[in-house]
């Protein structure tokens, strides 16, 4: 169920070159759009989070996925100039604002309506889940986790240039380069899925028919709901909760930019055509980011599930650190102009941001999902993930706010070099962020055994 949310979230890259030609976007708007999307989803997070405590994560979902349903398909068939207009009239009268671009403004209130349904998803999976993996299994998990996620990014990595394509079905014609399909298919598959897990998923063991059989070593008494004020003094007073927030916003900064920006990076970095007909070497490389992210997602689980006893902040940490030295390195071979539109170049290109995926979605399946789980248990754990996960997208945020100007203002004389500035400084704070977790928590071992 939650691999489809993605269908209905990475269309977005895809449509930009198309956006871009048809309204004539510059890289600061479609980077300010994606950073509203980060922004709500990161404070739906916060919200849903806290309300998955206590409705439980399989009516989370639904509510995720068929919002998200709905706001794809208003994506596509509203006349988006006409609802800009609209917007715009009502923003400059309110605020007094003189000039506000329609296309613009539509296409971000949707988007941001969009990231609200989608935080739904996160906090209702991984409450389902703690209830059904005791700790020394989630970090493997979390692994099997980043897979589904990657599952849907290269499912829509496969239909989205199809779509652009073109083709026809009996009467059904699709336009070769209309984005907007790209937002009415897609949610076809989520819909199918949708309907599939509200019947056939359970959200506990005993649900399902095995009572007893995980014991959650924070709270074993039955049921998996709490009340909404002992679910956020729980959490939100946690010693350990903020210091993963933060390590968490530096891997959404990396992963939000390396994902969301890609296609322009295509575009504009390696002079390929992204509008119509996705190159060869692209499609490839947008395969094997996804697969270099599930290597990532299922050896780190499984390090600190085997090896760390559950301990996620020592393989965290290792992670981070190594992601901002593969980064520094990308930055250099681009200076010396080794990245570019040359077959050496594009190769070159290609191959650091499957490296980058690999290190990004490593740190992503352990810090937000394996440790959320752990903190929160099976009744808190919609909470913890909202927290910790609402700082990935607001690090995400930061990151294509600032990227997006940085690179419309240097990518003439330097490429897309300070887009590896950004997401190598990223990387340095997300290790620095993990030390402290570590630190923390040795304190608190130092405490509990006086």
């Amino acid at each position: 169920m939650y691999a489809t949310y993605y269908m209905c979230r990475y269309n977005f890259r895809f449509a930009t070159p198309g956006m871009q030609a048809e309204f004539g976007f510059t890289t600061t708007q479609i980077s300010d759009m994606l950073g509203i999307w980060s922004l709500t989803y990161g404070t739906g997070q916060l919200v849903n989070g806290l309300i998955t405590d206590r409705i439980g994560g399989k009516r989370s979902m639904q509510i995720g996925a068929f919002g998200t349903i709905i706001v794809n398909i208003l994506m596509g068939v509203l006349p988006l100039l006409v609802v800009g207009g609209a917007l715009a009239g009502a923003a400059k009268f309110v605020f007094r604002l003189d000039s506000i671009d329609p296309a613009f403004i539509a296409i971000a209130f949707v988007w941001l309506i969009n990231g609200w349904f989608q935080s739904f998803g996160a906090p209702g999976m991984i409450k389902i889940n703690a209830a059904w993996f005791q700790r020394t299994e989630r970090g493997t998990f979390a692994g099997i986790f980043g897979f589904m996620i990657q599952l849907g990014q290269v499912a829509s990595s496969k239909l989205s240039p199809f779509i652009l394509n073109g083709f026809s079905v009996g009467v059904l014609v699709i336009a070769k380069g209309d984005w907007r399909w790209l937002f009415i298919l897609p949610p076809v598959v989520t819909l199918v899925m949708a309907i599939f897990m509200s019947f056939a998923a359970k959200q506990t063991p005993d649900e399902a028919g095995y009572p007893g059989v995980i014991v959650d070593e924070l709270d074993n008494s039955a049921g998996v709901t709490v009340s909404l004020k002992d679910s956020f003094r729980t959490i939100f007073t946690h010693p350990l909760v903020w210091f993963y927030a933060c390590a968490y916003a530096c891997t959404g900064a990396v992963r939000t930019s390396s994902d969301q920006l890609a296609i322009l990076y295509f575009q504009d970095q390696l002079h390929m055509d992204m509008k119509t007909n996705i190159p060869a070497t692209v499609a490839w490389t947008l395969a094997a980011m996804p697969l270099a992210a599930v290597v990532g997602s299922l050896g780190s689980g499984w390090v600190s599930d085997k090896y760390f006893k559950g301990h996620r902040s020592p393989v965290a940490m290792s992670l981070y650190f190594i992601e901002a030295v593969v980064i520094s390195l990308a930055a250099m071979l681009l200076l010396k102009g080794l990245v570019g539109p040359t077959p050496a170049g594009i190769l070159t290109g290609c191959g650091i941001l499957i490296m980058i995926s690999l290190t990004a979605n490593s740190t992503h399946s352990i810090v937000g999902a394996a440790a959320p789980m752990d903190i929160g248990g099976k009744k808190m754990a919609g909470f913890a993930a909202g927290v910790i996960d609402s700082f990935q997208y607001y690090g995400g945020a930061i990151s294509l706010f600032l990227t997006g100007r940085v690179l419309d203002a240097t990518k003439a004389k330097h490429g897309w070099l300070f887009w590896y500035v950004i997401m190598a400084g990223f990387g340095i704070l997300g290790g620095i962020a993990m030390l402290l977790v570590m630190r923390k928590q040795n304190m608190v071992k130092v405490k509990l055994a006086a």
